[in-house]
Parts: C-alpha cells; sequence; structure tokens
C-alpha cells in the first residue's frame, strides 16, 4: 500500500509504499477512502508530543471501511463504513475508564500519534475507538467530522443549552464553520465572531443571525448589546481574542474553550463572580460521541467545507492548512 509519514522529529513527509497492515486480535483494518488533516497533526510533523515513534503516519479523521476483522473482534463486519478520530483506544480497566469517561483514559491511545493513522491506503485501529458511519454522508464530508466535528457537536450538547439560548461562536474557522452550523440546528440564537470581515455572508449563510466582526467592533460590547451570550464556544486559537469575548458572557453564562493553544486566558475573578459566569474546556469524546455527531449531521444536514487532495499532495495540505489558506478543512482522498 501506499502511505505518507513522518520520518523524524521535523522531516519532511515522504510517500513510501508499506506492507498492507495485519489487524491484532482486538483491531479491525480500515480500506481508508479520506482522511482529514489536522492542526493536531503538526504533533507529528514536529515532534512536539512526547513519546511518538519513528517513522509515523500522522491522520485521525479518517474515513472508510472495515476490510478485515481481528480474531477477538464480534461488534463490526467486512464491510461497514466506519470512522477513526483523535481518541485511538483506551485500557477499561483505570478509574476514567470504570467510571465510562473513556477520553479521559489515563493510558488512552491516540490515532496518528501512539499507531499509524490515516495517511495511507489500510490502518489499524482497536475495535472500540471505531464509529458506524451512516449511508448519508459522504467519506470526504465524514472525515473532518471525526475531529472538527466532535469536538464542536460534543462541547455544545453537553453545555445544557435550550432552544433560542444566545451562542456566540469565536473564530469562524476549521471548527467555527461547524459550530455555527451546529448551535443553529439545536434552535439556538448564533453570534459569530471572526476578525475577518469577509465571513460574514458565509457565517449568515451557515445559520448565524448576527457576525460581528471583531477587528473593528468591541466584541464582548455587541455581545452585551445583545442580551449577553448564554455559552461562548472559543475555537479559534488565539489567547488575546478569547480573553477579549469574557466580558461578552450574560448572567450564567459560560466560555467553552475547545480551540487548543499554550498561551494563558486572562479571566479577572471579578469578571466570573458578578454573574456567576464560568471559564472551561472540552475534549473531543469517543467513539460512541463520534457516531453521535455522524448521526446528527446527517440528520440536519451540516457538512464541512473541505479541500480535497490526492494522498501523494499531503504536504501540499498540510501547509495549507497550517498558513489558514485551506477554506476550511483539506481532505486527503485515496484512489484504490
Amino acid at each position: 500500500m501506499h502511505a505518507v509519514q513522518v520520518p523524524e522529529a521535523g522531516g519532511d513527509f515522504e510517500t513510501v509504499e508499506r506492507p498492507i497492515p495485519t489487524p491484532a486480535p482486538n483491531e479491525i483494518r480500515v480500506q481508508v477512502d479520506a482522511c482529514g488533516i489536522c492542526h493536531s497533526d503538526a504533533f507529528v510533523k514536529e515532534g512536539t508530543f512526547p513519546g511518538i515513534d519513528y517513522p509515523r503516519v500522522p491522520g485521525h479523521e479518517v474515513a472508510g471501511v472495515v476490510d478485515a476483522i481481528g480474531e477477538n473482534v464480534s461488534q463490526w463486519q467486512e464491510g461497514d463504513r466506519v470512522g477513526v478520530g483523535w481518541h485511538g483506544g483506551h485500557c477499561f480497566t483505570c478509574d476514567a475508564c470504570r467510571e465510562g469517561d473513556f477520553v479521559n483514559c489515563e493510558n488512552a491511545l491516540i490515532t496518528g500519534i501512539s499507531f499509524d493513522g490515516g495517511y495511507a491506503e489500510y490502518m489499524t485501529a482497536p475495535a472500540e475507538a471505531v464509529a458506524k458511519m451512516p449511508d448519508d454522508l459522504s467519506a470526504e464530508e465524514a472525515a473532518p467530522l471525526l475531529c472538527a466535528g466532535i469536538t464542536t457537536y460534543n462541547a455544545l450538547r453537553n453545555q445544557g443549552l435550550r432552544p433560542g439560548d444566545l451562542v456566540a461562536v469565536q473564530g469562524i474557522g476549521g471548527l467555527g464553520h461547524l459550530g455555527v452550523q451546529y448551535a443553529a440546528a439545536m434552535g439556538c440564537e448564533v453570534a459569530a465572531l471572526s476578525t475577518s470581515a469577509d465571513k460574514e455572508d458565509l457565517a449568515l449563510t451557515l445559520g448565524a443571525s448576527h457576525f460581528i466582526d471583531a477587528s473593528s467592533d468591541d466584541a464582548a460590547e455587541a455581545l452585551q448589546a445583545l442580551g449577553g451570550a448564554d455559552l461562548i464556544l472559543a475555537t479559534a486559537p488565539n489567547s488575546d481574542a478569547i480573553t477579549s469575548v469574557v466580558g461578552g458572557l450574560g448572567r450564567d453564562g459560560s466560555l467553552v474553550i475547545v480551540a487548543a493553544t499554550g498561551d494563558p486566558v486572562e479571566v479577572p475573578p471579578m469578571a466570573l463572580i458578578q454573574g456567576r459566569k464560568s471559564v472551561s474546556g472540552w475534549p473531543s469524546g469517543s467513539a460512541n460521541d463520534s457516531e453521535d455527531t455522524l448521526d446528527f449531521s446527517a440528520l440536519t444536514g451540516v457538512t464541512p467545507e473541505i479541500e480535497t487532495f490526492p494522498l501523494n499532495e499531503a504536504g501540499t495540505a498540510y501547509d495549507r492548512m497550517m498558513t489558514n489558506e485551506a477554506r476550511f478543512r483539506a481532505v486527503l482522498t485515496m484512489n484504490h
């Protein structure tokens, strides 16, 4: 098979031929149809995630078909359409797993980091990391939903939102353009916040009721003029921009951060105490959360805006994603 690997930390992508992998007893093999490129793939490219063995095939937004099953696997059959996301398996025995909190497993595996991912024509994955994919979604549409989709959908649906609540989505990019669609599909009043004024028409088309140009307007004041946000979903990894919107929260409002940035967000305690406001984060989710994300997306017609590239152009696709030129998710497609 053909695969694209990173030979060493900081190395360039290289297309290689590898043997098609054989699934272990508790694994399935996926014939990959599409794999999204995520900003987190930089962990593999640059070697900034501890414990990566090289060479490594990145990719944790994998959509395809079950091609072979390990001898201990009973829940999957050859031919099943499936997806594999960031969460690549769990131990079942740690305290988090015993409470069903698989995404916080103390020994969790990560697709494309702990083991080879989807920048390849075939890959193997633990059976518990696999999500069923509905027929109503193409592989190219489904792939980004297994990271960008689940991250925004799962965060939104766990905040106790009610139809009519004001949800502000900070950043209209790979995550944010899905967050707007999900919040609107949940019946919320959506305010899109962006420093790119040219994204207004897109945001309104995706379901936003309001567009706030954060490059020229005070986003917090604009949200307060709308009554204050019940929830602000921070999707753009810019800590200063996230800090600037805290003042837009309404009474009992919550800022939920899904943008993975290492820089601190500064919040004055009084800004939280008055109005019982909060700041929290949310990880993506496990395979059952991916299934819910895919099913809800198929039900409501939420799909990502994508650019597709053949596998051997992974480097070009990755560069477009890293420079924010991709609109909005880059997806590799396989030619079986």
